[in-house]
């Protein structure tokens, strides 16, 4: 297989679709990796597996409307497979194993026959100190924008994902690219002020806009960078009830073609006035684990 991403939106060929069958029973609270999860987890309202199941197949329906083909993880027992993103990464033509939360190691295993198919020189794994997940990582054009955190209480944060040894070893496997790195607000208990991954409070779409939060970002010269690399009247803010529902969160097929929730109708409406065609899927009991259309797929080939 010949991988090629470099972007967030060129027209996608190939894609891993997370599964959300053998899930697995509800996460006790301690089991949990995040405050939305835990919100749910108290309030009784996790996600049920059936429901999820379903979300799921809507947006397979609509890749597969699309031509691009779908590969899913192989069936774990009892275990969390939904969000494919974070386990593993494209940059050009190389895929990065990504050093994720130990409890989550079993979800690269479930991918070997994707892994397998990808030359050997183009799979690779980065040391045990750079600690990565997919969803921090988005490569546009020569640029690579990554989250980080990079405070001393790290270690604290179970929603601290990605380190700066990840960040410089990014740097040194893609030198002709610039890495650019976002130190992102980090809580293990209020979902509403925790951006868990850079694409929670950002995400480029089409060829120059972006979807912005800008209370994600810990550093406001780092937000305001991005604000003027996109340009303030091609940016879609979104609040803190609208990032808490994982507005940004979004997933392109192509530079004109969206997958989007059904209930993001702020964000749904702007995107037909700027001219994308918006792809609508329930995926409401999804989000409930702080991951959203994103998080869940993981492209292989754009054009």
């Amino acid at each position: 297989m010949k991988l090629h991403i470099q972007n967030e939106t060129s027209r996608l060929r190939a894609v891993i679709l997370g599964t959300a069958e053998s899930n697995g029973p509800t996460p006790t609270i301690e089991e949990a990796y995040d405050p939305k999860s835990v919100q749910h987890i108290k309030a009784g309202t996790y996600p049920k597996e059936a429901d999820m199941i379903k979300e799921m197949e809507a947006v397979a329906d609509v890749l597969k409307k699309y031509d691009v083909e779908v590969y899913r993880p192989e069936i774990i027992k009892d275990y969390n497979q939904i969000f494919a993103r974070d386990i593993a990464f494209v940059i050009d033509d190389k895929i990065v194993k990504a050093n994720v939360l130990p409890d989550r190691d079993r979800e690269i295993d479930a991918i070997e026959h994707v892994w397998s198919k990808i030359p050997k020189e183009n799979r690779l794994r980065l040391p045990e100190e750079c600690h990565i997940e997919g969803g921090d990582v988005m490569p546009w054009n020569d640029y690579i924008f990554i989250g980080t955190y990079s405070g001393e209480d790290y270690a604290d944060y179970i929603t601290a994902r990605t380190n700066m040894d990840a960040v410089i070893a990014i740097q040194e496997l893609f030198p002709h690219k610039t890495v650019k790195s976002f130190e992102l607000r980090k809580s293990n208990t209020d979902p509403k002020e925790n951006a868990l991954h850079l694409d929670c409070c950002f995400q480029p779409i089409g060829k120059d806009k972006a979807i912005l939060h800008k209370n994600g970002f810990l550093v406001e010269s780092e937000y305001n960078w991005l604000l003027d690399f996109f340009g303030k009247e091609n940016v879609f803010e979104i609040t803190k009830d609208e990032m808490y529902s994982m507005y940004s969160n979004i997933f392109s097929i192509s530079e004109d073609v969206i997958i989007s929730e059904r209930n993001f109708t702020r964000l749904n409406t702007w995107l037909r006035e700027n001219g994308f065609t918006v792809e609508e899927v329930p995926y409401a009991e999804i989000a409930k684990q702080e991951g959203l259309l994103r998080c869940s797929t993981m492209p292989l080939i754009r054009d």
